[in-house]
């Protein structure tokens, strides 16, 4: 009850304050989305995704067991999406939506704070958790923008809007300078650092104004399949794959944690920039924030018993 508590009081509603006052300008003003949506993907996701990489630090050993996991995890994850997607005959651009949905998690600023919580006294949980958001960037600016693009373009199209986005060229460059141990002088970091720190807060106005005149006057069959594939079938696969690899301790508790995590933000601005069904994608990410406040509380629970506490 602790940790449902914690959970509420310091993610949620942080959360949906920044939303709720997205809402409440749009309602108000009426905010322009595709700029705010472009901003965001073209200019606020690069910086961040950036930063996260050039300042994390992570050991050898917690590297080569989690990106194990991650690529089984989200490769199963990834079928399981088509199945059900191809099952319900969803069109071209709902699916899209519906995989990026099921499949990018809010690992950021939603799992790095639950973390942060669980992990307080072990930051071996902590380091996991940095290694999964990194890959769910990488997994958001491949995969994701791919999903999205092929639902209007194909071939050769697809290929030429990935490679024109500029956050794959940050990807690279902060690996590079990293791994080159190259350190950013103070009058170029502090700008960069400045747009990472933006992002959090433009991103969750974005949802709010997305969502400002948005009624569900029924919850949808698309909707009900994403509650139930992101927050119940993607802890399941997590579990399985976790037992499979043998994995045991602080490293399957925070893995399977972090499995269980709602919809990334990133697929609605996916599906705003591309016009993939953006209503549904908001909607997805809502709802799923708001049922995560209980079933995240549940899978914490879970891992402790599963996997002890250290």
């Amino acid at each position: 009850m602790n940790i449902l508590f914690h959970i509420l009081l310091d993610i949620i509603f942080p959360i949906f304050l920044l939303i709720g006052a997205g809402a409440l300008l749009q309602r108000k003003i009426r905010l322009d989305l595709s700029t705010l949506s472009t901003l965001t993907v073209y200019f606020l996701l690069p910086a961040v995704c950036f930063v996260n990489i050039y300042e994390s630090k992570m050991s050898s050993e917690l590297i080569g067991q989690t990106l194990i996991f991650l690529i089984l995890f989200n490769v199963l994850l990834i079928l399981t999406s088509m199945v059900i997607a191809k099952a319900n005959r969803f069109d071209r651009k709902l699916s899209s939506t519906f995989k990026n949905s099921m499949v990018l998690s809010n690992s950021g600023n939603y799992g790095l704070p639950v973390s942060e919580l669980v992990f307080a006294v072990n930051p071996a949980g902590m380091s996991i958790q940095i290694i999964i958001s990194i890959f769910q960037n990488l997994l958001t600016f491949t995969y994701g923008f791919f999903n999205s693009v092929s639902a209007q373009s194909s071939g050769r199209d697809i290929i030429r809007k990935i490679i024109r986005l500029p956050v794959i060229y940050a990807l690279l460059l902060a690996i590079l300078l990293k791994w080159l141990h190259i350190q950013i002088p103070p009058f170029l970091w502090k700008p960069i650092e400045n747009s990472s720190n933006a992002f959090l807060a433009v991103a969750l106005v974005t949802l709010g104004a997305q969502v400002a005149f948005l009624k569900i006057t029924r919850i949808s069959k698309p909707i009900v399949w994403i509650v139930i594939g992101r927050l119940i079938i993607s802890p399941i696969v997590g579990l399985v794959v976790i037992y499979s690899l043998g994995l045991t301790g602080i490293t399957a508790q925070a893995l399977f944690i972090a499995s269980s995590f709602p919809t990334s933000r990133n697929s609605a601005l996916l599906a705003l920039e591309y016009d993939n069904y953006p209503e549904y994608a908001s909607q997805a990410v809502l709802l799923t924030t708001v049922i995560s406040s209980i079933t995240v509380a549940v899978v914490v629970f879970l891992s402790k018993i599963l996997f002890g506490n250290g």
